[in-house]
């Protein structure tokens, strides 16, 4: 072998210290990603699980509506546990026999019910009944009136209130709460620009939207000019609603 190959073939190894440098950059550089990768990763957790929850109740009215029976959607009551051996996930069940066994329900056993609808941390603290109105909001996170529970389930948490839809696909108004907080959080002590998300549910018509909870000032301006308290339209950003973007949101739903 002459010794310009020589040469050659050495050229193309290299060095200990060209690969020390090599590794040492990677980890610099892993150390920079990894822990914004995994921020973002855990940023989404929240509004996953209220799309997921979203798409559950979306599922759970079709599934009414094909098999022509009544459906309803619950949390797990104290001491019980969910199919993941927790008490965070939605349960859902159907009322199979309404003539001989009325206000009945069992366990739907299908592929669309089992899973994790809320991702880690992620739980739901509230759940409300009845069409939004500023004026509630105003008065804070109340329960759902006991009077307005349906007596064959007026033994149930009034936070937690089940939500019936009917064969036909419809079903009350019902806000559900989701967050991210500790979950000795009571709904109480929720404070404005905390982690939440509501899940609302026009149940006669069967549509679904994202919304942050409103802040006091924004509550004022909804108020004022006599606008309903709900958009209409998923709204998770973070910056305050101004009259421009409620007019905006309108004129876009006028014309539709």
């Amino acid at each position: 072998m002459d010794v310009d190959r020589r040469t050659r073939i050495r050229r193309r190894g290299f060095t200990l210290l060209e690969i020390v440098l090599v590794i040492g950059l990677l980890v610099a550089l892993s150390a920079m990603v990894v822990p914004n990768i995994v921020k973002q990763i855990e940023d989404r957790r929240l509004p996953d699980s209220a799309d997921q929850l979203r798409s559950l109740i979306l599922t759970t009215r079709a599934e009414a509506m094909f098999d022509g029976k009544r459906y309803r959607i619950r949390f797990p009551a104290e001491d019980e546990l969910d199919d993941e051996g927790d008490d965070r996930q939605p349960l859902i069940e159907r009322e199979d026999d309404p003539l001989l066994e009325p206000g009945v329900y069992n366990p739907v056993n299908a592929h669309w019910v089992y899973g994790e609808t809320f991702l880690r941390d992620v739980w739901c603290i509230q759940v409300r009944l009845g069409k939004p109105t500023v004026a509630q909001l105003q008065e804070g996170y109340e329960s759902t009136d006991e009077d307005e529970l349906d007596k064959e389930f007026e033994d149930e948490d009034p936070d937690f209130p089940p939500l019936i839809i009917e064969p036909d696909g419809t079903s009350d108004w019902a806000t559900f709460m989701v967050t991210n907080l500790p979950r000795e959080t009571s709904v109480e002590d929720v404070e404005e620009d905390d982690p939440v998300i509501e899940v609302i549910l026009d149940g006669p018509l069967g549509l679904i939207w994202l919304q942050r909870p409103f802040r006091e000032e924004e509550l004022d301006m909804l108020e004022e000019h006599g606008w309903p308290a709900v958009l209409r339209q998923d709204f998770l950003r973070p910056e305050s609603l101004t009259e421009e973007d409620v007019l905006e949101i309108q004129d876009r739903l006028i014309r539709r």
